[in-house]
């Protein structure tokens, strides 16, 4: 396997699409890694209506699919943000080391089986600002005006992701790359919370709002690369 690429799979979070990693995948394809990003059900370029997806299968369908058809020696290193964080889960459990080198968890959602009790939606669950209120934000005039054209509505059936333990999960190492400044998922709340309770093998503390891929992306690249260092093709 000498000289194979390390193959990335991006996955974004509620409302957004592939096209939110643009900078990333630009730092990642330019440093000769192989990158794939893709849509879930009901986004991006997805024409699926999302107020029509009610289940969470349904709306990761996009990504086991991608799964299902990876030739059989093939391994990736999966990197969700926000909900995100979920369809990486859900795929930990479902295809464990024997198709995932690593996971990185963006500002993202790490419950290990997803909302199953009232202490799941209270720790995973971002908190939504008061109408009228504007979150904190640190990305660009140019990024927010392409999230205000690009965003979509968020399909009900996110909230209803539930996972079973799969027999490898735990063996699967997983990365945390924590927002500081993350309005919605606070560092100290929700971040702090999944990480006691789903303790990963590495965190990474960035100076960043909730979507570091737009904030800070040369050091958001810069953690995950550091810490693919230790994986042997």
């Amino acid at each position: 396997m000498s000289g194979q690429k390390l193959h990335f799979v991006l996955v974004h979070g509620a409302g957004h699409g592939a096209w939110c990693w643009y900078k990333l995948r630009c730092l990642m394809e330019t440093s000769g890694y192989k990158v794939t990003c893709l849509d879930l059900k009901g986004a991006g370029i997805d024409r699926t209506d999302p107020e029509t997806i009610d289940s969470f299968d349904e709306y990761n369908h996009p990504l086991i699919d991608f799964f299902l058809h990876l030739p059989e020696n093939d391994k990736v290193v999966l990197v969700g943000h926000s909900a995100g964080g979920l369809s990486v889960t859900d795929c930990i459990h479902t295809f464990g080391t024997k198709k995932i080198h690593m996971a990185f968890y963006v500002a993202a959602n790490m419950l290990k089986n997803g909302f199953v009790t009232d202490q799941d939606f209270k720790d995973g669950m971002p908190d939504i600002p008061e109408s009228g209120k504007i979150p904190f934000s640190m990305i660009s005039p140019e990024d927010s005006i392409l999230k205000s054209m690009l965003l979509r509505p968020q399909p009900k059936g996110i909230k209803r992701a539930k996972f079973t333990d799969g027999p490898d999960a735990d063996k699967v190492p997983r990365v945390c790359i924590r927002a500081l400044y993350d309005p919605y998922l606070k560092p100290d709340k929700q971040q702090a919370a999944m990480i006691r309770r789903w303790p990963p093998s590495q965190v990474f503390d960035i100076e960043s709002d909730h979507s570091p891929f737009f904030s800070n992306p040369f050091v958001l690249y810069g953690f995950i690369v550091k810490a693919v260092a230790s994986i042997k093709l």
